[in-house]
């Protein structure tokens, strides 16, 4: 979003926008397409270097039969860095990313890049018959949902759009408990990802500015003067981020919705603030929100910040029999007073932090990029599909939309015609 008024081209309600997705999904099949057998090499091109892409490179050799074939990226420093993740005869493409695209000997993309190229890469891969493994959020906007859906099957391709928690084998058997129904009715959820880091802080980037396709890298952004801090620390910027709500709260809302199945929120109440990051971020250091889903009788309350770790990252299901709490490396069932449920956990992560009861996250980034890959090679669809990506983003949006407005944001206000 650029702006607080800026185009929101959905033009369906919230009932008709999820007949439509499961329609779309109905009628979804990637099994005309090409497959790939076992044994066939995968090869994978990753667009947008940086470091999150980085991470997933160092993951992508570990599950048999890929190779990163191609890597492209705007800033010569990224490139190499890429480069040395890839195969020794891997294709280096540093000024555009469509002339991977067009190469007969790649078969498949990893989009890392920031959040303004999320869709129209995803676009300009399914279009050049790639399956597309790309990063959250998906939109950048509410208006790029359809598209980027509609790109997903009419050219049949298979995507993975990267909230991980969906492929963690801890929060699937969660899954199976909230749904089974022994935890009662549910009516509240909390979600947080609070940080106590300084990511705020204005170091001496000394990048030189021939390094960068700046012009690339803005896009579809307004055009603007190179600037170290704001390519360094795009996530802050409303150009090409959406700051805490759709880097970090998508995370959880994308799993709420996945174990429940939850509609679109009809309103969304938020606040933020920039107690530390003042005169340098765009976006809030600070916020909290409160998404209301009465046809699914829940209230959801989210809450994120850097200046203080209390709640960490986690989300808990407030049932009216017990609570399922839920992070990155446990699970816990914490019955309610009086409650016949019995109190379990699962704890799949490494060690405990400093003695906090808060554990390593385990691989979630593996474990979904295997979901890709096998989905790739059998042509069925992923744990997290374009349009589970469209509406766990179309939440962060509505937040955000909130707070940039200074008033209650209306999923009906936004999602018809203007």
């Amino acid at each position: 979003m650029s702006g607080t008024n800026s185009p929101l081209a959905g033009r369906t309600g919230r009932r008709e926008f999820l007949a439509a997705s499961a329609a779309s999904l109905a009628a979804f099949s990637v099994e005309t397409a090409r497959g790939y057998a076992a044994n066939d090499t995968l090869n994978v091109a990753c667009i947008g270097t940086g470091g999150r892409c980085r991470r997933l490179m160092e993951r992508l050799p570990l599950i048999p039969g890929v190779r990163i074939a191609g890597v492209c990226d705007i800033w010569e420093e990224h490139l190499s860095q890429g480069a040395a993740l890839a195969d020794p005869k891997a294709i280096k493409e540093g000024t555009d990313f469509r002339r991977l695209l067009d190469r007969s000997d790649i078969d498949a993309v990893v989009i890392g890049s920031p959040d303004h190229w999320h869709t129209p890469m995803l676009i300009a891969a399914c279009e050049a018959g790639k399956d597309v493994y790309v990063e959250k959020p998906l939109t950048h906007d509410l208006s790029e949902g359809a598209a980027a859906v509609e790109a997903q099957n009419k050219h049949k391709r298979v995507v993975q759009v990267g909230t991980q928690q969906r492929s963690m084998p801890h929060l699937q058997e969660a899954r199976e408990i909230l749904r089974s129904g022994q935890l009662g009715q549910i009516h509240k959820i909390h979600l947080s990802w609070n940080r106590n880091q300084s990511r705020w802080s204005r170091p001496k980037y000394n990048i030189d500015p021939a390094s960068v396709n700046w012009k690339q890298f803005l896009g579809n952004a307004p055009d603007q003067p190179f600037d170290e801090y704001r390519f360094r620390n795009w996530r802050w910027f409303w150009d090409f981020g959406g700051g805490i709500f759709t880097d970090l709260m998508v995370h959880w809302i994308d799993t709420a919705y996945w174990m429940l199945d939850m509609d679109n929120p009809t309103t969304a109440m938020s606040v933020g603030d920039q107690f530390a990051a003042r005169d340098l971020w765009q976006t809030p250091d600070t916020v909290q929100t409160l998404l209301h889903y009465p046809d699914s009788k829940l209230q959801a309350y989210f809450e994120g910040t850097f200046i203080n770790h209390q709640n960490r990252a986690a989300l808990t299901f407030l049932g009216t029999e017990a609570n399922l709490y839920c992070d990155r490396g446990r699970y816990e069932v914490r019955p309610e007073r009086d409650s016949k449920v019995a109190a379990r956990k699962r704890v799949d992560g490494a060690r405990d932090i400093l003695g906090l009861d808060f554990y390593d996250e385990v691989d979630g980034a593996l474990h979904h990029l295997t979901n890709w890959v096998e989905c790739v090679r059998s042509r069925k669809q992923t744990t997290c599909p374009a349009e589970e990506g469209v509406r766990s983003a179309a939440a962060a949006h509505l937040a955000n939309l909130s707070i940039r407005s200074g008033q209650v944001a209306r999923w009906k206000d936004v999602t018809t015609k203007r």
